[in-house]
């Protein structure tokens, strides 16, 4: 079975009693061909046409969507055409939607883990290096009074 979509305008002359009888007739002839009617959406309602059709400047807005055997939109095209209060319609087969995007291969995960540690062994080691200047300074420091001791006695 296909998901179809089903537009079609109603003409705004009509009554409304006469307009849901319409709706409902093309609904149940979905359901007799074999369909299954997920939504009728009425929400469009009449709106003012973009060029006259027939002499008619107003229409009614209907959309159904539903699911059928690939045989059943010819015959519902084939009633919307032969009613005088239909005055356009058109059916579109709605598909999935495939990606054509091949999917990322995925990385390991130990790679980035072996990359962290040598990030962590340089400070580590920096950190030794800077206690050592601090070591040399104090000798530095001793033999400088030593240094000025002897220059005092001579």
């Amino acid at each position: 079975m296909n998901r179809y979509e089903l537009t079609y305008i109603i003409d705004a002359t009509l009554e409304e009693s006469a307009r849901k009888g319409l709706i409902e007739k093309f609904s149940a002839l979905i359901a007799a061909g074999g369909g299954n009617v997920e939504k009728v959406d009425e929400t469009w309602g009449k709106r003012r046409l973009a060029y006259a059709i027939d002499h008619k400047t107003e229409g009614w807005y209907v959309l159904v969507t539903f699911t059928a055997p690939a045989e059943l939109p010819r015959e519902i095209e084939r009633n919307l055409r032969i009613n005088d209060s239909v005055l356009r319609y058109l059916t579109v087969k709605l598909e999935e939607k495939q990606s054509k995007v091949k999917p990322r291969p995925v990385r390991p995960v130990a790679a980035p883990v072996a990359e962290e540690a040598p990030a962590a062994a340089p400070v580590a080691e920096e950190a030794p290096a800077a206690e050592a200047p601090v070591a040399e300074e104090a000798p530095a420091a001793e033999a400088a009074p030593a240094e000025a001791a002897p220059a005092d006695a001579e």
